[in-house]
């Protein structure tokens, strides 16, 4: 049996985070998705860096491209911290490398251009994760599988129903989980043997050293926009390597829920941003923040704790159904099925239910707001209501998706 230990100390991650996140706009106007705030106090990239972290990888550099600065400022203050002796969390973005400053083109192209950082490793595996989703995974078991197996290439697959494979790269296999074909997006989409599932690429891999390197070198011949889905893996394929599915569901973490395997979710999107926040405060959400072997680590600041004042008649603080972060103050007022982040304050004789409220966020009096997701520092005037009227809300400038969420920014109150 091999090593995890050994494994992981001969593992180079890289994480992408680069991603704009256009179908989350307003939110993602002034910073990418990956920080964007998830669960009240995490940003999306605090899920795949605790993945990296409590699988045992400490070599780990963070590739951001769009906007980061506040992810970068996230990343140091945070994650740089917590590395010791020869172990470390950096970030690498194009403005910042020192060469010829060059956008990246296409995910491969991105590994590409930093392909010193590889060379210069002692590294023999080398894996590749997305910044940019929510799930818990031990990469660990993810490597071991792909060393079993002698592959070249190991791909983090998700097992999803043959209506949902349209909209994912999908890969078909063998009895053994080989990969015979990669497709992007197949009207088609071939299931897995003797299943009526399929396997749906989730962007992750593990990559031998050797093989990453050469099929950078040529595919960076023919292809200047050097994409892993379009390109490598189908390169890959047809040089006749080694390429291996891996199948996310077998994946166990510590402690881990049984609604909780195989949990993954893009939260590309408002509405699905919005529901997998909102599943945090339901009484058994499918995500478990609670889980202390597990845990999702970010930076936990110096805030005091959440506080509720007034208890009079007509004028009460109460949080019920909901995330309340440190810092937090409901003064007088109610939040319903909500989530507050930090330093975030509700003001007397108002409501706020069923709504996702960021960082900083001051909620005056006498307000009403439902269904809705309020950016980070906005200070919403007193007596305002939003998410009740749909077309009044349009007309004051805020974004209001076909689902009915509505969406406030700091231009909105500026």
């Amino acid at each position: 049996m091999f090593s995890s230990a050994n494994i992981t100390k001969n593992t180079l991650t890289i994480i992408m985070a680069g991603g704009k996140g256009e179908r989350l706009q307003p939110i993602t106007k002034t910073k990418p998705k990956p920080a964007v705030p998830f669960g009240g106090k995490y940003k999306i990239i605090d899920f795949v860096l605790s993945n990296v972290f409590n699988s045992g990888l400490r070599k780990v550099y963070i590739i951001t491209q769009y906007k980061a600065f506040s992810l970068n400022k996230h990343i140091k203050e945070s994650w740089a911290k917590w590395t010791g002796l020869n172990e470390f969390f950096d970030t690498v973005s194009p403005e910042t490398k020192g060469e010829a400053e060059q956008w990246f083109l296409g995910t491969a192209d991105a590994i590409y251009q930093n392909i010193e950082l590889i060379k210069s490793s002692n590294c023999d595996y080398v894996a590749i994760f997305g910044g940019d989703h929510i799930y818990k995974m031990d990469i660990s078991q993810m490597i071991i599988y792909h060393r079993m197996n002698k592959a070249d290439i190991t791909i983090a697959a998700l097992e999803v129903p043959v209506n949902e494979a349209r909209r994912f790269g999908v890969l078909s296999v063998d009895d053994d989980f080989k990969v015979n074909t990669f497709i992007e997006k197949p009207s088609h989409p071939p299931t897995i043997p003797n299943r009526d599932t399929c396997f749906a690429s989730m962007g992750n891999y593990i990559f031998n050293k050797k093989n990453l390197l050469s099929i950078l070198e040529e595919g960076k011949k023919h292809h200047h926009d050097l994409d892993f889905g379009k390109h490598v893996i189908p390169m890959m394929l047809n040089r006749g390597e080694r390429v291996f599915a891996y199948n996310f569901f077998d994946n166990f973490i510590p402690s881990m829920t049984p609604n909780e395997r195989g949990y993954w979710m893009d939260v590309g999107t408002i509405e699905s941003y919005y529901e997998a926040n909102m599943d945090l405060v339901s009484v058994s959400p499918k995500l478990n923040l609670y889980n202390y072997e597990w845990p999702i680590l970010t930076n936990q600041g110096n805030l005091p704790p959440a506080k509720t004042v007034f208890d009079d008649n007509g004028r009460r603080g109460a949080n019920l159904d909901s995330l309340v972060c440190g810092g937090c103050i409901t003064s007088g007022g109610t939040v319903r099925k909500s989530i507050l982040g930090p330093s975030s304050r509700v003001n007397s004789y108002s409501l706020v239910e069923n709504s996702i409220v960021f960082e900083g966020v001051d909620i005056g009096r006498h307000c009403k707001i439902k269904n809705t997701i309020i950016d980070e520092y906005v200070k919403i005037p007193e007596g305002t209501v939003i998410g009740y009227d749909h077309d009044g809300d349009k007309k004051r400038g805020f974004t209001v998706t076909k689902s009915g969420i509505t969406v406030v920014t700091k231009e909105n109150f500026s």
